[in-house]
């Protein structure tokens, strides 16, 4: 019996789930490492405590830039890493692997995933568009000819999708998604408050207090960081409104390109739409009021799907066991040498 895996390689976290056992590794895509010796000194969750902390000879990066691989030696380490540890030291076989994309990368960034797959071990490697595979996680029966509109937000990348027939009819991808979240927030900070932030800190606020949507009752927290004027440390406190400020640019970008895809969809699959529903995927839709936001905005039923952080991931290792069912629209498939 062949070993499956599915892996949601993404810019601010990697996934991975095994068949028969679900999601088995959530860590963020950081490597550490030694810039002297190139010695890798730490992956995942270790290595991104370090960033913005670490001394001169010690680097902590992200491989991955907005969805596609930036450093691609980096890469296939942490590929090859992440693989082992969901798998355990037992394994001699070599797995099939199943890796999402963004939805608009080029044939030189597909084939660069594809080989540093092929490097940290893989038997076959299968890519599959991301919107795809958050469709297939949310437990959407994407094979029948009927409209569904995704939309995932992650760390690096949005990509906003109408599947039908296993495949997708109208899509877009944006390089706006949770970090720039983050950067909108560090900016905010540092204009009203004086305040130099760390996008660990600017992080913290979008996950605790973060919103696009009016609260009822304000939320407030205490930040620290270096005041610009005295260049001494600082705390400041925060509101839920004030994000919700930093936040509008941003969110509404995604929210533009909602809109542009439903507009360039056929009038069947948008009546299936307006049925059905949008269906948000990825961490950055966890951001709070975004779906309360977009169905203001475009009088469509908004949700956002369960469990919506691991979606892409289940995708990605469903889509193994459901491959027949695809006309080869959604996913590449590539033997293994």
């Amino acid at each position: 019996m062949s070993i499956d895996l599915g892996i949601d390689l993404g810019t601010a976290s990697i996934l991975v789930y095994v068949k028969g056992k679900g999601v088995v590794l959530k860590e963020p895509s950081v490597v550490a490492f030694d810039r002297d010796t190139n010695m890798i000194k730490a992956i995942g969750e270790e290595a991104r405590l370090m960033l913005g902390r670490t001394p001169g000879n010690i680097v902590a990066v992200r491989p991955l830039r907005q969805g596609v691989i930036s450093d691609y030696i980096v890469t296939e380490k942490m590929i090859k890493y992440f693989v082992q540890k969901a798998l355990g030291k037992r394994t001699f076989k070599k797995p099939n692997i199943s890796i999402c994309v963004p939805s608009g990368v080029t044939e030189v960034e597909k084939k660069a995933v594809e080989e540093a797959a092929f490097a940290a071990g893989a038997r076959e490697v299968h890519l599959i568009e991301e919107p795809v595979a958050a469709a297939i996680g949310a437990g959407i029966d994407i094979s029948k000819p009927c409209g569904n509109m995704i939309v995932d937000i992650g760390g690096g990348t949005s990509d906003i999708a109408v599947i039908s027939l296993g495949g997708t009819v109208v899509n877009t991808s944006l390089k706006v998604a949770g970090d720039d979240f983050d950067e909108a927030i560090v900016r905010y900070v540092r204009k009203k408050h004086n305040l130099l932030i760390g996008d660990r800190t600017a992080e913290d606020i979008k996950i605790k207090i973060g919103t696009t949507y009016p609260l009822v009752e304000d939320e407030s927290m205490e930040v620290r960081g270096r005041n610009l004027v005295t260049g001494l440390p600082k705390t400041v406190t925060v509101t839920a409104s004030e994000t919700e400020e930093a936040l509008h640019e941003t969110t509404s970008q995604i929210v533009e390109a909602v809109i542009g895809v439903l507009e360039r969809t056929p009038p069947e699959l948008s009546a299936d739409i307006l049925d059905r529903g949008i269906v948000l995927t990825g961490g950055g839709a966890m951001l709070y009021g975004l779906d309360e936001l977009i169905r203001r905005e475009t009088d469509i039923p908004t949700a956002l799907a369960e469990d919506a952080l691991s979606c892409v991931a289940l995708g990605c290792g469903k889509a193994l066991d459901t491959f027949s069912k695809f006309d080869g629209k959604a996913m590449n498939m590539k033997k293994g040498k």
